[in-house]
Formats: structure tokens, C-alpha cells, sequence
């Protein structure tokens, strides 16, 4: 892996993501968000529905290094439906150096879904690792599931804000990694609630129409700052810092 900007030169994930303590950036009332995606040089963050086609093994080991260092992956019901996540943390010497960090072995694992309409057979829930917290506007009451599940109900459309305040004051999470999907990325983008954006570019055109990495989002020109820029294989890895 080569590192393009700033400081060009050899580099690797881990070098990338050692020392970086994105917890102490943690606002007043709420975590430090940032965001992970994939996306085609056509923009589409799916292929045949999947995230998985799109990226390499070095996007996955930039993905699992970012889910080291968060206290909370956040994702959204219908990501959970089509890509049906286990435990978020499963090798137990990442788990290990969580906790030699300051972390809890697993960070918290935060759902939204208006409905509740979950895939509670998922091995997420059936796996026992971790926790997971739901944000919900649905009055159903959450199956017996082997992994611990606390919800949280909110009066109408789910309140991002507000649920990023509850998860700062009530469970400590200084910082936030979401994964999606692109309707949830729009919506923590459409509040102001987005940092920072890591962005892998991968060599590929899907086509068809499938989402790309927002949804649902008004125009605006919005500004973001590249703090980083890196390449492997002709797959670039961007992050971007959201400008006030």
C-alpha cells in the first residue's frame, strides 16, 4: 500500500489507523461519527445487492480496523437484513487489544429501525457476542435473543441526534463508526452529524441502479476536506473530514 497524500510513501492499514484516537474527539453531547464505505468508479455502494462484491481484502482489513477503534458501529435495519452481520469484533486478539486500549472487548453494536423489523436469526444476535442497542419507533417488543438487546423508543421518525446524545451520556460512546446504509448515511449527513468520511474507490463499474453512497439526500454543495489519500492495486482509500 502506498500512501499518495500527505507525505507520499509506503504505508500499511495498520500504520494508517495506529494511534489514531478518534474517542478524544468526541463532541460535547454526542460521539465523534465517522463513516465507512465502498463505492464504483460509477458510484453504485451495491452490487446485486451486496456490499461485499465492491471492495478488496485491504478494504476489509481497513473496515475491521475501523470497528478496532470505535465504541460503537452503527447500522441501519435494512443493511442488517441483506448482509445479516455476526459478531463485529470476532477475532479474539483484536478483542484483546480493544481492551489493552481502554475499550470493551466488542463495541456496541447500535440498530435503527422504525419497525423493528429485524432478522433476529441473524448470527448477530445468535452468537451471544457483544451488545446490541436498537433505536426504534415500533411499540414490538424484541424476541429472547442470546446476544443482550436493549431498545430504545422514540415518539415518530427515529431522532439521530438524539440518539447519539443517549448513547454519549447513558453508555459512554466517544466514538461512533457507521457502516450504513446509504438512506442512514444521508440522514446523519442531512443533521450534521457526520465528521468524518472514509471512503474506499474501487476499480470497478457496476451499473444498474442501485444506491450509491448517500440516499435521500437534498442537494447541497457540501464541502470535505481530504486528510488522507492511499492506493493499493489501483483501489484508492480516501478520508475525508467534514468542513463547518
Amino acid at each position: 500500500m502506498r500512501r499518495l497524500l500527505p507525505d507520499p510513501g509506503p504505508t500499511s492499514v495498520g500504520q494508517q489507523l495506529d494511534g489514531l484516537e478518534l474517542g478524544r474527539e468526541a463532541r460535547d453531547h454526542r460521539p465523534y461519527v465517522i463513516t465507512n464505505f465502498a463505492i464504483t468508479l460509477d458510484g453504485r455502494a451495491t452490487i446485486q445487492g451486496r456490499s461485499g462484491p465492491i471492495g478488496s481484502d485491504a478494504d476489509t482489513q481497513m473496515l475491521v480496523g475501523l470497528r478496532t477503534i470505535v465504541d460503537a458501529v452503527m447500522i441501519g435495519a435494512g443493511t442488517l437484513r441483506t448482509e445479516r452481520y455476526g459478531r463485529i469484533v470476532p477475532d479474539a486478539e483484536k478483542r484483546a487489544r480493544r481492551e489493552r486500549d481502554g475499550l470493551s472487548p466488542d463495541p456496541l453494536v447500535v440498530v435503527v429501525s422504525g419497525r423493528l423489523d429485524i432478522p433476529w436469526d441473524a448470527p448477530l444476535f445468535t452468537e451471544g457476542g457483544g451488545r446490541v442497542l436498537i433505536f426504534t419507533v415500533s411499540e414490538m417488543e424484541a424476541p429472547d435473543t442470546r446476544t443482550p438487546v436493549g431498545v430504545v423508543r422514540h415518539q415518530g421518525p427515529v431522532d439521530l441526534s438524539a440518539a447519539l446524545t443517549h448513547l454519549h451520556t447513558e453508555h459512554g460512546v466517544r466514538a461512533l463508526l457507521c457502516e450504513g446504509g446509504p438512506r442512514l448515511h444521508g440522514q446523519l449527513i442531512e443533521a450534521g452529524l457526520v465528521d468524518e468520511l472514509f471512503v474506499t474507490h474501487a476499480p470497478k463499474l457496476a451499473g444498474g441502479e442501485g444506491p450509491g453512497l448517500v440516499t435521500g439526500l437534498p442537494e447541497l454543495e457540501r464541502p470535505l476536506e481530504l486528510a488522507w489519500l492511499l492506493e493499493q492495486d489501483g483501489e484508492l482509500f480516501a478520508r475525508y473530514r467534514t468542513v463547518s
